[in-house]
């Protein structure tokens, strides 16, 4: 137990970190291995810190445990000093060893299919060392994880305009539109965008950016906002299956033509004349994370590993 200059003790991390876990899930025998401690252990380390702080933080039960009033905000107090010992952990080991460690990358829906082949095709052989953790959300529940520091660094459709987050471009690609074989613009290949004007669009569900750039693009070409839009699928798989089933046409990301077309024959594509619609990909950061110099490095070398697929990088 340290203690402070005054003479009072001071709480330790292993404490902290029991009481954290026994506020998270109200349960000794869960919490004790969510942490991978006995559970005697985490109730004595619980109750020292109770000692230490002079305060009440639970209520016990035979069958549940609560917070107490002091509890409650002690708890968010720990969690506050647990999470910044963890970046603190974080930074040493990064300026020790890039490219070493836990790397926790954040994908949306519309790309991870197409590219995490591409980028752990790259981090297997140029970075064997780097342990990488892929979650796949929505961008506002990946920007929300990158600011709580859950997440290290994202890979998503930009721009974000988000204070506090970097973005290192990797590359655009096209947009090329999805139509059922037997459509008049199937095999297109010089489609004007005002043809969106009077399409029956299938996009994804609210949340998705994907949804929010292909009504970009229709705004763009001068249709009404919600003209003839109709919102049937959560996934650009599902959509793709509509579309093949005559219910409509879509926008599609050109990443995801081969992998999402492949084997349908009821499916045609056509393409728009130029300047074609386009969304930009790119990594995102925090704003000052001791792991830049890595980030920036891993985004160089993305950029040239995925100069075969049907992209442009960025310079």
């Amino acid at each position: 137990m340290a203690v402070s200059s005054r003479g009072a003790k001071q709480p330790t991390l292993a404490q902290l970190r029991a009481f954290s876990a026994v506020a998270e899930h109200l349960h000794f025998r869960d919490a004790a291995a969510a942490i991978g401690m006995s559970q005697p252990a985490l109730s004595g380390a619980v109750s020292a810190l109770e000692e230490s702080l002079g305060v009440q933080l639970l209520e016990r039960t035979t069958r549940k445990v609560l917070l107490s009033p002091a509890g409650e905000r002690i708890a968010a107090r720990a969690k506050t000093v647990l999470d910044s010992v963890g970046a603190l952990m974080e930074e040493a080991e990064a300026v020790r060893a890039p490219f070493t460690g836990a790397l926790r990358l954040g994908v949306i829906p519309t790309v991870a299919p197409y590219l995490l082949p591409t980028v752990l095709s790259l981090v297997h052989r140029r970075f064997p060392r780097l342990d990488l953790q892929v979650h796949e959300e929505q961008t506002a529940s990946l920007l929300d994880g990158l600011a709580a520091g859950r997440l290290d660094l994202l890979l998503l459709a930009v721009p974000l305009g988000v204070p506090a987050v970097t973005e290192l471009p990797l590359f655009d690609e096209d947009f090329v539109l999805l139509v059922p074989r037997d459509h008049p613009l199937a095999g297109r290949r010089d489609i004007p965008r005002e043809e969106l004007r009077g399409l029956q669009l299938l996009l994804l569900d609210e949340g998705h950016c994907l949804r929010d750039q292909a009504l970009d693009i229709c705004r763009e070409a001068g249709r009404t906002d919600g003209a003839d839009v109709t919102t049937t699928a959560a996934g650009l798989s599902t959509l793709v299956q509509l579309v093949a089933g005559g219910l409509g046409v879509t926008l599609l990301p050109r990443t995801a033509l081969r992998l999402e077309t492949t084997r349908n024959e009821h499916l045609g594509t056509g393409y728009f004349a130029e300047p074609a619609p386009t969304r930009r990909i790119a990594f995102a950061m925090r704003a000052g994370t001791a792991r830049q110099e890595e980030f920036t490095a891993l985004a160089a070398a993305l950029r040239e590993q995925v100069r075969p697929l049907p992209v442009w990088p960025t310079d």
